[in-house]
């Protein structure tokens, strides 16, 4: 019965938590709506290959995430370049701003410029 009542009180527990994580995690919406920056950071992983130089090729597996990206959350991609998690990763924002375009998205930003970048 006590080993039922622990296991009983851990899984409460546990589910208590993650959802005081899921709230807390969705309670305001950012520039990625309640996706979390670094999820959607990570979904742009095909592109890893392209942010090294502006003259790389760009995966076709990339073109169709950053298009995805800027139908449903324009602002998301700005946020996503210039997140710690990008500058962690070695990637440069002034190269990666360009990937819409070598892309040839037709409905991108104008410019190639996010925030100060």
């Amino acid at each position: 019965m006590a080993s039922i009542l622990k296991t009983f009180y851990t899984a409460i527990t546990i589910f208590l938590l993650v959802s005081f994580a899921h709230v807390r995690g969705t309670k305001a919406a950012g520039e990625c709506g309640r996706t979390p920056i670094n999820n959607a950071a990570l979904s742009l992983s095909p592109c890893l290959a392209a942010t090294g130089s502006v003259s790389a090729n760009v995966p076709p597996l990339c073109c169709s995430k950053v298009a995805a990206l800027l139908k449903t959350s324009p602002k998301c991609l700005c946020a996503v370049f210039l997140s710690p998690l990008v500058k962690k990763a070695g990637i440069k924002p002034e190269i990666a701003i360009t990937i819409p375009k070598r892309c040839n998205i037709r409905n991108r930003p104008a410019g190639k410029k996010c925030g100060r970048k």
